[in-house]
This record gives C-alpha cells, sequence and structure tokens, in this order.
C-alpha cells in the first residue's frame, strides 16, 4: 500500500527517498527502510556531527518522544483554520525550518511505501515529518512554518502572558510589598536562561526542540527526564485551566446545585462537571489548526481582563486603598511559586526560535516579551492589591464585584480561554501516551478517544480533589517551572559547553541552579501543606 502525499510543493523543491538497496547517498538526508519488522521504520540521517551523548544508529530503538515538536508547534502556529474530528490516517508532511532534523529526533513510524519516490520539497534543508495510522491514529497537527520577526513576538508574548497574572495581586498580598523584587528577579533569570536554551540549541545543528537538548547533554536519561517534566508541566496546566473555569462560573452562578444519585454537588463541583463536558469534544478534534488560531489571541483576552479590572478600579465603587505589610516572611514560599509560574513557557521557546525566519534575533523576541509580561504582572499585581487588599482572592476576577456589566465580562473572558487552550495543552501529553502503545492494532480511532477522555476525566478528579487554584499554581511554580525554567536550562548548558564556558557564566548558572533548587524545596513544601490543610 502506498503512502499517500497530503500536501503541494512548489515544482522548484526537490528530495529524494531511497531504500536500503540503493547504492547512492542522499546530500543532506537518508530514509531507510527495515525489512524485518512487520511494517517499514524509516529514520533520518543528517550529515551533522552530533555529541556522543546525541549519536544514535540507523537501526537503534526510535526516541521518546518522537512527537513533540509537531505538538508544540501548535503553540506557534499561526495556520489557516480548518477542522475536522479525529479519525485514522496516513500523513507525509514536509515542513520548512530552519535546520534540520537529526537522527536524536527520528521519526517513530511504521508505513508501507514504494521503492522510489520523488516528492518536490524546498532546495534548503528541511524536517520531514510522517504520522502513520499503524503508529499513531492521532490528531492531525498544524504544519510547522517559519514566522517573522513580529509573529515570533506575539507567540512569545502568547506564552508568557497567561493565567498567572490572576493571581499576582494575591501573590503580592501574601509575600508583601518587597516581594515585587522576586517578580522582577525571577523575570531576569527566566530571560537568561532562555538566552541559554537558544545557546544550547546551536550546539549542534540538530538540535531543536528541549527533549533534543536533554539528551545532547545527558543521554537518553536526560532526553526522558525532560520529556517526562513538560509533559507533567502540560498536564498540570490543564487542571489550572478546568479549576479557574470552574471558580468563575461558580461565581457567575452561585446558587447552581445539583442532586445526583444521592450525591450533592455544589455550584463549583456542578460547573466543574459542565466544564468538563464543554471541553472533551474539543480533544477530540483530528485537527486542532483551528484552535491553535483562535488560542493566538489569548493576548486579547488578557488585554481585555486587564481593561475590566483597571476600569472597576478607576471608574466603578472600588477604587484604589493604599495598604499591606512591606515583607511576608511566613507567606514568602506561596508568592515564590506564584512568580515563578507567570514566567513557566520555557517548554515553548525552542520551538519559537526554531519557527523563526531569523533566528539571530531571538534573544530580542524574549527581551520585548519578558518586559511586556513582568510590566503587565507588576501592573496588575499593584492595582489589584491596591483595590481588594487583606480581601484579594487567588484570581482577582472573583472580587470584581458580580453585579457590575465589566465583572461578567471579565468572568466569562476567563471562562471561555479554557475551551480554546486546554486542547492544544493535553494534545502533546496525548501523543506521548499513544507512543507506548505496544501494537498497530492497539492505534486505532477508539484508542485515541479513549486515552484523550481519560486525560480529561482525570484532570475533573484532581480539580474536584484539590479545588485550589493559588495553592496548585504554586504547586506547579515551585516544583515544575523551577526545573524546566532555571535548574535545566543551566545544568544542561554546563554540560554541552564545558570546554568553552566563562567562569562568569558558570558562576552564574550554579548560582541559578542554587536559587531554582531552594525555592522548589521551600516552595512545593508550603504548596503541599496549604492544600492539605
Amino acid at each position: 500500500m502506498g503512502m499517500r502525499l497530503d500536501e503541494e510543493f512548489g515544482a522548484d523543491r526537490v528530495l529524494q527517498i531511497e531504500t536500503d538497496d540503493e547504492d547512492n547517498e542522499a546530500d543532506d538526508y537518508k530514509i531507510e527502510e527495515d525489512d524485518e519488522d512487520s511494517g517499514s521504520d524509516f529514520t533520518l540521517h543528517s550529515p551533522v556531527h552530533e555529541t556522543s551523548h546525541s549519536q544514535i544508529g540507523p537501526h537503534d530503538s526510535p526516541t521518546w518522544p518522537q512527537s513533540y515538536r509537531q505538538s508544540m508547534d501548535m503553540f506557534t502556529g499561526v495556520t489557516p483554520p480548518t477542522l475536522s474530528f479525529l479519525r485514522g490516517s496516513s500523513i507525509l508532511r514536509s515542513q520548512t525550518t530552519p535546520t534540520p532534523q537529526p537522527s536524536i529526533c527520528k521519526p517513530l513510524i511504521s508505513s508501507p511505501r514504494s521503492d522510489k519516490e520523488e516528492v518536490p520539497t524546498l532546495t534548503h534543508p528541511t524536517r520531514l515529518s510522517v504520522v502513520s495510522s499503524a503508529r499513531f491514529s492521532a490528531l492531525e497537527l498544524p504544519p510547522s512554518q517559519q514566522c517573522s520577526y513580529t509573529q515570533s513576538v506575539l507567540n512569545a508574548i502568547n506564552a508568557l502572558c497567561g493565567i498567572g497574572i490572576l493571581s499576582t495581586p494575591y501573590a503580592l498580598k501574601e509575600g508583601g510589598w518587597c516581594s515585587l523584587f522576586l517578580l522582577l528577579l525571577f523575570g531576569i533569570i527566566t530571560f537568561y536562561t532562555g538566552t541559554l536554551l537558544k545557546k544550547c540549541l546551536d550546539s549542534s545543528p540538530g538540535i531543536e526542540t528541549y527533549p533534543d537538548i536533554g539528551q545532547a547533554a545527558f543521554g537518553m536519561l536526560g532526553r526522558i527526564f525532560i520529556a517526562v517534566a513538560l509533559y507533567a508541566e502540560l498536564y498540570s496546566s490543564c487542571i489550572e485551566y478546568l479549576i479557574m473555569m470552574s471558580d468563575n462560573l461558580g461565581a457567575i452562578f452561585p446558587s447552581a446545585r445539583m442532586v445526583f444519585a444521592g450525591i450533592h454537588l455544589d455550584s463549583y463541583q456542578m460547573c466543574a462537571i459542565i466544564s468538563t463536558l464543554v471541553i472533551l469534544p474539543t480533544v477530540w478534534l483530528r485537527n486542532l489548526s483551528l484552535l491553535s488560531y483562535i488560542s493566538a489571541g489569548g493576548v486579547i483576552a488578557l488585554i481585555v481582563v486587564v481593561l475590566c479590572l483597571l476600569w472597576v478600579g478607576a471608574i466603578n465603587e472600588v477604587g484604589f486603598h493604599p495598604g499591606g505589610t512591606a515583607l511576608n516572611i511566613a507567606k514568602l514560599p506561596v508568592t515564590i511559586g506564584l512568580y515563578s509560574f507567570c514566567y513557566g513557557s520555557h517548554s515553548v521557546f525552542p520551538n519559537i526560535y526554531s519557527s523563526m525566519k531569523e533566528p539571530s534575533r531571538f534573544p530580542s523576541v524574549l527581551l520585548i516579551s519578558f518586559s511586556i509580561a513582568f510590566f503587565s504582572y507588576l501592573g496588575v499585581a499593584v492595582c489589584g492589591f491596591l483595590m481588594f487588599g487583606e480581601h484579594t482572592s487567588p484570581q482577582f476576577t472573583l472580587n470584581l464585584p458580580a453585579k457590575l456589566v465589566t465583572s461578567k465580562v471579565a468572568a466569562w473572558t476567563v471562562v471561555l480561554t479554557p475551551l480554546t487552550k486546554y486542547a492544544i495543552t493535553i494534545t502533546p501529553v496525548a501523543f506521548g501516551i499513544e507512543e507506548f502503545l505496544p501494537s498497530p492494532q492497539l492505534r486505532t480511532y477508539g484508542v485515541s478517544i479513549l486515552i484523550r477522555t481519560i486525560l480529561v476525566f482525570s484532570t475533573l478528579v484532581i480539580s474536584l480533589t484539590v479545588p485550589y487554584f493559588g495553592s496548585v499554581m504554586s504547586l506547579i511554580g515551585s516544583s515544575l517551572v523551577m526545573l524546566v525554567s532555571l535548574i535545566l536550562p543551566c545544568a544542561c548548558y554546563i554540560k554541552l559547553s564545558k570546554d568553552r564556558i566563562t567562569r562568569f557564566q558558570l558562576a552564574a548558572c550554579t548560582f541559578i541552579i542554587m536559587v531554582g533548587l531552594v525555592s522548589a524545596v521551600i516552595g512545593t513544601y508550603s504548596a503541599v501543606t496549604s492544600m492539605a490543610k
């Protein structure tokens, strides 16, 4: 059965697909077929020279995760929206990226093909990704494409300015006015570690993703460890989306109650179940281009919510009231987790960098996006705390007077945001799980639906068990964000650049690692004990 091309290419693009028994070698890539297996396994070979950790032979087992690059590209996609529901398919897709895909990222596929096919492609190196129903009955991902400088800045801002902004007034209340220094400190540190990720990506032409960096630095264990940490961060973010959606729906309908089979459900529990049922069909979508396109409007949603907050404080009856303490040491661990959560976007930065038309301008993309994020967080934190004082909730939208129209606009904006972000956030996790399915017979439409459904309902169970938005966010920030955004970038950079790292860089990375470890320990302990109480 032949493989079907799903995209059209220009006449000036040439890519040669060759079989094992041919003597000629392709200049950039060679796709080899292993006839010993029941299906044909392809591997991409890059002419670049890699470190000993990242070298994998042509017949080695495919490395996990294989789907990370394409699934995370949804966070940076600006593709035209198309929509269809999940079903098995066989796709051969050519995606334009600045760098070729290395052997450490070779696709996990099993699909028959003809002996020789010529496929149009770009004359400069491209990355070939193949997704087959033999391996995945998965979602069809929007194709990667090169982004302009402006698009890259917007993608970075959209990744940084997320739901963490809702808790910045609460973090200020808990830690005191001096805690704002931590907001600046974490912003500077995470900006620096973002530039370290770029240097790690540049250390070898074949490195494209965060797991690639882990493998280049620490071998397969490093790749797997980083992938698990990234997937855990994405999964926990979905829990936060559900808690946030349920809290605000419960505030809109505070008197909602239900008794089902003798079980009494309050407004939060009922809204959590309804939210889950509304979100569920979005994770069944086969092509997530539409959701990726809409979720890019997260910046607009953020602006709407912030404007509603300022409107209520400046024009409506709330006003601004100075107060608060200078520093609250006892509550500072909670503040550390909440502030660090605000800058937890490093899982997306390698994809933004790899998709740029001008990757040399990536540091300025980070500088602009981090500056906008910091001043946004600072302004909302100060205004929100001056408005609500010691009564500030973990989500400032819950403090807005319910009778005001602006309050309803802010609440519904927060409720609708997860509908576009939940599916593209949980999809990489689902892809990673599907790669573990042992046989092609299990990679079916029904199994894919089942995996995604189980993931969604598991986030519902956790959100009902620990319905504490602030504590869960502090836990994520203290544990996962500290690991992914502070500790691992420095550790990988030290490992990959050990022969050319300067004393200043080594000292800076060591300091950041120590800050990350100490903050992770005290912040995680504080968040866990808070939820236990």
